[in-house]
C-alpha cells in the first residue's frame, strides 16, 4: 500500500501552538482564515489549515479566559474605601 503524499506547504505544517503568545496565535489564524477565504487552497490543505485554524481559535481563546480570570473588581465600601476584590464578570 502506498502512503498518501506529504504536504510541502508550511502553512499546515503545525507550530507548537500551546507556546504561541496570543497575539502570535492570533496573527497566525487570520493568516489561515484568509488563505482559506481566497478559495485558492486545494481541498486537502484546506482541511489541514480548517483543523490547525481550529487548534488556534482554541488556544486565543484559553489564553483570554484566562487574562478574564485574572481581571478583578475592586469594590467599595459606603465611605469609598476599598471593600476588597471580586473576580471580573463579563457581560
Amino acid at each position: 500500500m502506498v502512503p498518501p503524499p506529504a504536504h510541502s506547504g508550511t502553512m499546515t505544517d503545525e507550530p507548537d501552538i500551546a507556546a504561541l503568545s496570543f497575539e502570535d496565535a492570533l496573527r497566525k489564524l487570520e493568516t489561515i482564515v484568509g488563505r482559506l477565504e481566497s478559495g485558492d487552497a486545494p481541498l486537502q490543505e484546506a482541511i489541514d489549515l480548517y483543523d490547525l485554524g481550529d487548534k488556534l481559535r482554541r488556544q486565543c481563546q484559553a489564553r483570554l479566559d484566562a487574562a478574564q480570570a485574572r481581571i478583578e473588581q475592586v469594590r467599595v465600601d459606603a465611605n469609598g474605601g476599598v471593600a476588597g476584590t471580586t473576580p471580573f464578570a463579563a457581560g
